[in-house]
């Protein structure tokens, strides 16, 4: 259970790798693609499709089964010990196409970061002049609260306020 597991973990790790290496370039995949395709079929110059990268998801699956087979008949062939059983075999085509939506996550993550980054900068600074300001009222003795309050109070102890028409009575014009 322990190798099956230490397997699945190196196999996330791995199909990250493999997506992101795919990710960069694309070269035997256009080999592959030259040699099976006649001129009219093949894909296009700037078209970044790879095996693993921009594929769908039973694409992916082929592959990778595709690549870990002929993996495990070279270890049969050259390890005499029955390393490859059908449940790492399993786990390992399993972890790396977890590994390539992983890896897909943080590519996609990575280019939305880098595009508002600006954006984020200026936010960060926003909320640092914020916080600047919350500091300044708690640092400060009586903080804009309590100053408001004070002169509220003040103006309800103050006497009211005489009207105009009862001003007007008092000097006697009317």
């Amino acid at each position: 259970m322990t190798l099956e597991i230490i397997v699945f973990i190196g196999s996330i790790l791995f199909g990250i790798l493999l997506y992101w290496r795919e990710s960069t370039g694309n070269g035997m995949y256009r080999f592959f693609n030259k040699m099976m395709y006649s001129k009219k079929l093949q894909m296009s110059p700037n078209d970044p499709t790879g095996f693993l990268y921009q594929q769908k998801f039973i694409l992916r699956l082929v592959f990778i089964a595709m690549i870990f087979l002929v993996g495990i008949l070279i270890a049969r062939f050259l390890i005499p010990i029955d390393i490859a059983t059908i449940s790492v075999f399993a786990s390992s085509i399993v972890g790396t196409l977890l590994g390539t939506y992983i890896g897909g996550f943080i590519l996609k993550s990575e280019k939305v970061i880098d595009e508002h980054s600006d954006s984020l900068e200026e936010k960060f600074d926003h909320a640092i002049e914020q916080s600047k300001d919350f500091v300044k009222d708690i640092t400060s003795r009586e903080p804009k609260v309590v100053e408001e309050a004070k002169k509220e109070i003040e103006e309800e102890t103050q006497p009211p306020k005489k009207s105009a028409r009862e001003r007007l009575k008092d000097k006697g014009l009317m």
